[in-house]
This record gives structure tokens, sequence and C-alpha cells, in this order.
């Protein structure tokens, strides 16, 4: 049976099922080669997109921006608005949803994005949360795709870092629902809910994945591709002397990478990373704390193995597939 996502929200992917991601990815593909080969589209002509934004953006906002644009769609990007302030949840989403064919919301709380979701009557995407990340996930498993040679079920995959923010938690479930072999490498007081982890597992008796939950850096053996996230999420800035302590035995350097035993494995991460001093919190960590780098060195992040603009780049392939399959003309 044909796979239809019209007027679905996409706020985890929790919500789909296989067969539904694959669509999304198999969309993706097409949809770059089509930018790619300079193909101007009209899958959302006519259709208007708001983009509601509470925490910082580079990649999610350009993304849906030219995203749409390049399928002749129109957006405003709204960050001054009454919601939560002077309006609740539900109203917002009820005017939003009388303008809008669609709406993005990137912040904090995931019960905002399920209200605006529960009330606007038109599609509402996740741009982030506090607990999910789902278009990055599109985007990392599209860049996997395109540089492993393998079938996503057949990938060992770890995430190297805080496992139970919002990257580990998204990234569990997708290797979950595509049966792949996910490692979540963190510091046990940093391992992702229990409550997840069996739900992860019950799913992966139907998909054949593997879900595995170490504090030993040596189950990088034999991965097709390490992630790692900063170490410190957007609202927890004061945590982190805690994190650097929990983590730098978890930094992606290049002895993790040899202990994979894979010439052709690949290094991924969603950016912003903290890998040289040039940055102002890159200094400041220098400064403070001594190190020239925080989850992720210098070497490994320009190295061959590293695919993370590739990766980049591909969140508007997929955030522009969601859309497409969710508000577009097909």
């Amino acid at each position: 049976m044909p796979v239809s996502l019209k007027g679905r929200h996409f706020i985890t992917l929790k919500d789909f099922t296989p067969q539904e991601i694959r669509y999304l990815l198999d969309l993706s593909h097409d949809l770059k080669a089509k930018k790619r080969s300079g193909v101007r589209g009209d899958l959302l002509a006519g259709k208007n997109v708001c983009l509601i934004f509470e925490k910082s953006s580079t990649r999610t906002r350009t993304a849906f921006e030219v995203a749409t644009f390049d399928e002749g769609g129109n957006v405003t990007f709204l960050t001054n608005s009454q919601m939560g302030k002077k309006e609740t949840i539900e109203d917002t989403a009820k005017v939003l949803g009388r303008f809008y064919d669609g709406i993005e919301f990137r912040g904090f709380k995931q019960e905002t994005v399920e209200g605006l979701a529960a009330h606007a009557g038109v599609p509402v995407w996740n741009g982030l949360t506090d607990l999910y990340h789902p278009t990055q996930i599109l985007a990392d498993f599209l860049t996997i795709e395109e540089h492993v040679a393998k079938p996503l079920n057949k990938v060992k995959f770890v995430f190297a870092g805080d496992a139970r923010n919002n990257m580990g938690n998204s990234l569990m479930i997708g290797a979950a629902k595509m049966g792949m072999h996910f490692v979540a490498l963190a510091p046990k007081e940093l391992w992702p809910s229990e409550e997840l982890v069996e739900e992860m597992r019950e799913i992966a008796k139907e998909t054949g994945a593997i879900i595995e939950i170490s504090d030993d850096v040596n189950s990088v053996k034999g991965a097709d591709a390490i992630y790692t996230d900063v170490w410190v999420s957007m609202g927890e800035e004061h945590l982190f002397e805690e994190r650097i302590n929990q983590l730098k035995d978890y930094q992606v350097n290049m002895d993790m990478v040899k202990k994979t035993e894979n010439p052709d494995m690949i290094f991924m991460h969603c950016l912003p990373a903290f890998h040289d001093t040039l940055t102002a919190v890159g200094m400041e960590v220098k400064e403070k704390y001594g190190l020239d780098a925080m989850e992720v060195t210098d070497d490994v992040f320009r190295s061959k193995h590293s695919v993370v603009f590739d990766e980049a780049e591909n969140r508007m392939h997929t955030i522009k597939a969601v859309m497409v399959a969710s508000i577009g003309n097909l």
C-alpha cells in the first residue's frame, strides 16, 4: 500500500513506522537530486509556512526557509509572538492555523510543540525540543546512506556523549525503527531513561535492531559511524564544569577512531561543534578548563572521516521532504 503522510504532524519519530521513515528518506534523496540538477520546484507553491523559534538556530531556520523557497512556498519567521506571554499556546495555534498551511516550532518544552499540534488544525513540525530532534535524524540517516556502503539495518552506530539529551533520545528511536545496531556510549549518570530504552527494545524485537547502552569506550569497535553532540545543551550552561568532568573520557578523538578498527568509519555531529578555540565559547573553555576542544578534537572534525557538512546540508533536503510529504502538492 502506498505511503501517504498528507496532513501528518512531525513531532517525534515514535509516531512513524519504518516504512514511513523509509518513504521520507527516499523522497529526500529524490528532492536532493532535483535541487542538484537545478530544477526549480513547485511542490509548495501557494503554501505558507510559519517558523516559531524560542532557541537560537543556524541550520534549522535556514533549512526550513530555503526548502520552502525552493518549492515555491512562502515563510514567516516568527520570534516575537505573544505565545506563552499574553496568549496561550492553544489560542496562538488556532490563529496561526488559519493563516498558515504548516507550522514549525523550535524551543524548549515538548509540551509546547504538542500543544500547537493539538490545536492548529494544520501540520506542525518539531524543529527541536529538549526531548526530541526528529528532523536532524532524517538528515543523519540520509548522510549514512550516502557514505556507508551498507543498508541501515546493517550499520553499527555509536552515539558518544550525553546520551539522555534530545539527540541521544532521537537517534536511538530512529535506529530502533530502522533496525540498526545502536550504542549509547556515556557515563551511567547520563544514560537514556530506562523507560525509553525498554520501549525501543520492544520495537527492536520487530525490526531486528540492537539497542546497547555502555560506559565502555571499547564498545566503539566495529562502528560504521560515531556521532557526538555538544556536552552542554541549551538551557544547561550552568552545568559546564560538571559535564566536562563527566564526559572528558568520551571525547571523540583519534584514539577513539582507531578503536573502531574500521578505516571507513564516518564521524558525525549535528553542529555547532566545539572542536577548537576559535569561538567565544571555545576560548572561554580553554581559559577556564584548559581544553583545546570539547566533544570532538579538531583533527577528527577536519579528517577524512568527517561528514558533518554533508550532514548539515542534508537538513535542508530532509526538511523539504517532511514539508512536501505533509502539505505539498503531490
